[in-house]
């Protein structure tokens, strides 16, 4: 009889070992995909950044040329916003992304203040409409990035919480960094009210 309760205790220990087993993998799948999720949902908020930016970029030319009809001397404010434009059309990677767009955002400051000087271009419908458009965009790219601060904020804190941030080191998970502009002058969106 002893040896039957020595068989039924190794046996319970053995299916009460399989049982936590079978709990440590499945916490480790739930985990694992949580954190792909949350991975996934910043970079889908990165790709929301990206379609406004390259809707940004699209109008700049436009925008240069319309302005160059009106202030054509002006050249190196247009030199320098599309200098800008091209630097952040070839940025990769959210640092250099946003440092490329803090400068463009400052040069386009400096056009929008330029187009001041010339009352024809204020009134010129073709401004106008690209002026409308340009401040929407505007709009959009803050949402966006808010958006995608945001789903950062929330991946980093995953992978930095424990119990996760083990499973998030042993699959090499890593913290993304932020969409930030670099000084508080460019924080503001350029003023594109006439």
């Amino acid at each position: 009889m002893e040896s039957g309760g020595a068989i039924l205790g190794i046996g319970g220990l053995m299916i009460g070992i399989i049982i936590v087993a079978v709990i440590i993998i499945l916490w480790v799948i739930g985990a694992y995909n949580g954190l792909i999720r949350f991975f996934n949902e910043v970079k889908n908020a990165w790709a929301q950044i990206d379609v406004q930016l390259k809707r940004r970029h699209d109008l700049i030319p436009n925008l240069v040329e319309t302005v160059k009809g009106y202030a054509g001397h002006e050249k190196s404010t247009l030199e320098e916003v599309v200098k800008a434009r091209s630097q952040a059309v070839t940025a990769s990677g959210v640092q250099e992304q946003a440092q490329a767009e803090s400068m463009l955002s400052g040069a386009l400051g400096r056009l929008m203040v330029l187009v001041e000087q010339y009352p024809d271009l204020k009134a010129n419908q073709n401004f106008l409409a690209l002026q409308e458009e340009l401040a929407s965009t505007e709009n959009k790219i803050g949402f966006a990035r808010q958006f995608y601060n945001d789903q950062v904020m929330k991946y980093n804190t995953k992978i930095q919480s424990i119990p996760t941030n083990i499973i998030a080191g042993i699959f090499n998970f890593s913290a993304q960094a932020f969409f930030e502009l670099e000084n508080k002058a460019e924080r503001e969106v350029p003023k594109v009210q006439f």
